[in-house]
């Protein structure tokens, strides 16, 4: 089998406005003061950082991912899962022709934290991802993008 290799971005880079950033220095002000007044302490110096945080990411530019299906598994950036650690997959493509959703390659893995990995693909390789997977005897589960995602999504981040 030849190996089969893409790259995508890390995540869909926003273009925030400086309403946005202005937003949320407001929120983390206010709840920050409202911590305070309350005597949580904690509480306000954590959501300070975690705001912070949030800008800091809101604004840093998106890396380029590396992928590659060989002989042993999926390839991500240098991290390898093997076929026999996939429990399952799922290749999303809009047939419809409506483009509702991106073509996504779903993986399933056996890892405690974060066992579900949502990997953007092109048209074009969809159906070869496909037949490589099955090909290798990974179960194909249907799967789809998590409720928070979206949600995440329409809030701009």
């Amino acid at each position: 089998m030849d190996k089969l290799e893409w790259s995508a971005l890390e995540y869909e880079e926003k273009d925030r406005s400086t309403d946005w950033f202005w937003a949320l220095g407001i929120i983390v002000i206010t709840s920050s003061i409202a911590s305070i007044i309350y005597g949580n302490y904690f509480f306000a110096a954590l959501l300070v950082i975690s705001g912070a945080l949030l800008g800091f990411f809101a604004v840093k530019k998106p890396e380029t991912i590396s992928y590659e299906l060989n002989d042993k598994g999926l390839k991500i950036k240098n991290r390898l899962y093997l076929y026999e650690n996939i429990k399952s997959f799922w290749v999303q493509i809009d047939t419809t022709g409506e483009t509702k959703f991106k073509p996504t390659l779903f993986i399933k893995s056996e890892r405690a934290f974060i066992p579900m990995l949502s990997i953007p693909i092109d048209y074009e390789i969809a159906d070869d991802i496909h037949s490589i997977m099955l090909g290798k005897g990974v179960v194909e589960e249907e799967m789809k993008e998590h409720a928070s995602s979206k949600i995440m999504e329409s809030l701009g981040f």
